[in-house]
């Protein structure tokens, strides 16, 4: 069977995870025994233990250069391939990568995220249907603020001084254009039954073609 890779882009906070898991829920109850994985270009920032602390942190990891595409681009082909990969693990409050590394093995349908995911021509070429996240930035602030301080212990000025800096510049210059390339845009994020059920659908009707 070919692999079927799905991209999941949208802004920051725009529930891109919450869709792929509801998606993987869907196929669960409908029985399918079709297997997924999922990968997160978040995992593919770059190490920045070299620089000072407060470098880091000053850092504008809403910019395509903060990711390490080539090492993204070639697990995703690896995956394709029917190949095992190692997904480095990022800490998003130290900005390092850690010493570990997760396995990933491959699946009939792999699931990918990322806000700048359909910014490379040569990246979006490698999916097969292409969704974007579309959600209010208002929305998105206030999830990303409920996100950073419970799992990365930030202030709330720190998470709004940052969304002022880069996040929503680099979503307005970045990500937002890349909407145009997209197969479905999905409005509200999770909890939109309808359109994770189209999702689901467009999966299933490739396996049962394949």
């Amino acid at each position: 069977m070919a692999t079927f890779i799905v991209g999941f882009a949208g802004g920051s906070g725009s529930g891109k995870s919450t869709v792929i898991r509801e998606v993987q829920t869907v196929l669960k109850k409908l029985g399918s025994t079709t297997s997924t994985t999922y990968l997160s270009a978040d995992s593919y920032y770059r190490d920045l233990s070299h620089l000072p602390d407060q470098d880091r942190a000053d850092r504008d990891f809403d910019h395509p250069d903060a990711i390490e595409w080539n090492l993204f681009q070639q697990h995703i082909n690896d995956l394709r391939e029917g190949k095992s990969i190692e997904v480095p693990v990022y800490n998003f409050v130290t900005h390092t990568r850690q010493r570990e590394k997760t396995l990933l093995t491959p699946a009939s349908v792999i699931l990918v995220d990322g806000i700048l995911i359909y910014w490379m021509p040569e990246l979006r070429k490698l999916f097969d249907l292409r969704i974007f996240v579309d959600v209010s930035p208002d929305e998105c602030l206030a999830r990303r603020i409920l996100r950073d301080m419970e799992e990365r212990g930030r202030g709330v000025k720190s998470v709004i001084d940052q969304w002022r800096k880069t996040v929503r510049p680099g979503y307005d210059n970045f990500v937002m254009p890349t909407k145009q390339f997209a197969h479905l845009i999905i409005p509200h994020g999770g909890g939109n039954s309808e359109a994770i059920e189209a999702i689901v659908h467009r999966i299933l009707a490739h396996t049962r073609q394949t």
